[in-house]
């Protein structure tokens, strides 16, 4: 018995589909964080190339990844 036999067809697809909705979240946060600081986080971190934000925003994705995967899990 090979692992692919266990695979059905609706798991594939709920994987594709959480796996896009996921980053649509992801990308929707980005927005909303974008929209409500009083700078622009593009400018800070490519021209400015401020590590801080770098290292904030990035920890903040990462928490934000944690939630939604605990979500869809559940």
């Amino acid at each position: 018995m090979t692992a692919f036999e266990n695979i059905v067809f609706a798991e594939i697809v709920s994987t594709i589909f959480y796996t896009f909705f996921g980053l649509s979240l992801m990308l929707a946060c980005w927005w909303l964080i974008e929209l409500f600081t009083p700078f622009s986080l593009r400018k800070e971190l490519e021209e400015d190339q401020n590590t801080a934000i770098a290292i904030v925003m990035g920890a903040m994705f990462i928490a934000l990844a944690i939630i939604i995967a605990a979500v869809m899990r559940s």
